[in-house]
């Protein structure tokens, strides 16, 4: 089997190299969308008497949970019925279903443990589409955000929104590499396969 492979990667190579450049160039037809990432601060304030390394593990145990919630068709509403102002129009012609499938993948938080601070990332159709988004996302979370944590906590923007100098989704060096694997894939298990019936002859 080795050996077959071996012997016909070049004719391997060149298809897995067509299927890359396939990949990239269809990649160049789907909707382009920039991001837009900023940073809000989480702030527990404990009792009095709690050590600064308890408070600060509050504080992200605090963002992580609130990271999900982001996700959820509650905070969803809040961010479309605030008074910020971006396009809202690609999520009110979707079904419910719809709605909330983009939401969970147009927008994603995540916390940087050790210092409090929560990345917010959006993703939209323009550079400035991007940035009105994270903006109200953000100030969402500064607004509302309490209503969904017990304790004394506050949320702070740091950080306001750094947008993408150019499109990342979809990634056309991703798909590329991706298309290269797949036709790598697809082509050795045709030569293992074409390769080793003619050599046996049946």
């Amino acid at each position: 089997m080795w050996h077959l492979l071996v012997k016909n990667i070049k004719l391997i190579l060149v298809w897995s190299f067509v299927f890359a450049i396939l990949s990239m160039v269809s990649s160049l037809f789907f909707p382009k969308q920039y991001s837009a990432t900023s940073q809000v601060l989480i702030i527990s304030r404990d009792k009095e008497g709690t050590d600064p390394y308890t408070q600060a593990r509050s504080a992200e145990k605090i963002g992580a949970n609130l990271a999900q919630i982001m996700k959820t068709t509650d905070f969803y509403n809040k961010v479309m019925s605030s008074p910020a102002s971006f396009d809202k129009t690609p999520w009110s012609k979707l079904t419910d279903r719809g709605q909330r499938k983009k939401w969970n993948k147009d927008i994603s938080a995540n916390m940087l443990y050790g210092v409090s601070l929560m990345n917010v990332k959006v993703f939209s159709y323009s550079q400035a589409e991007a940035a009105a988004l994270s903006k109200a996302v953000s100030q969402t979370l500064v607004t509302q955000g309490w209503e969904y944590l017990g304790g004394d906590v506050a949320i702070k923007i740091v950080s306001e929104p750094l947008v993408s100098k150019w499109p990342v989704r979809p990634s056309v060096p991703l798909n590329g590499a991706v298309g290269f694997l797949v036709g790598f894939l697809i082509f050795s298990l045709w030569v293992i396969r074409y390769k080793k019936h003619n050599l046996f002859g049946g």
